[in-house]
């Protein structure tokens, strides 16, 4: 009985439900769980330093939370998901990416595929002649996720 009340200890609790939360994450990725898993920790920190009651460890749970939710999503998600400046809406209409001038990445073989750099990310190329990596092509249409280039 002892040791039930050892694993019953406030900030265990928080911690255990932190981890649950920041693991569920993967699960369902958006980085918003994340943020509700961080203020856990944060309450479970409080409660190992300090002995507050459960209505004061809930709403600095859900205070903590918001803020981090508030303050930091913004940043870590351009962190963790990268560039996308000048990448308004990637379902819009691609013949206004036609001419475009890109640079080509992974050299573009006889088979025709290959790889060129668009708005910072990397996407197929194809070709009808081999160009090598680093070369300068146009756009000149786009075929689902695959651009056809052609040398300048």
């Amino acid at each position: 009985m002892e040791s039930l009340k050892e694993f019953l200890k406030p900030e265990l609790i928080w911690f255990l439900i932190g981890l649950i939360l920041l693991l569920s994450e993967f699960a369902a990725p958006g980085l918003v769980i994340f943020f509700f898993g961080i203020g856990a920790w944060l309450v479970a920190l409080v409660c190992f330093l300090a002995d507050i009651s459960l209505n004061l460890q809930l709403m600095l749970f859900l205070v903590s939370s918001f803020l981090f939710l508030v303050l930091f999503r913004k940043k870590l998600k351009s962190l963790f998901y990268g560039r996308t400046a000048g990448f308004e809406n990637i379902e819009g209409d691609f013949d206004d990416y036609t001419g475009q001038k890109v640079k080509v990445t992974k050299e573009i073989t006889l088979d025709g595929k290959g790889k060129i750099e668009f708005h910072g990310t990397n996407w197929e190329a194809e070709a009808d002649v081999p160009i090598p990596e680093g070369a300068t092509v146009m756009i000149v249409e786009k075929n689902n996720i695959t651009f056809k280039v052609i040398p300048i």
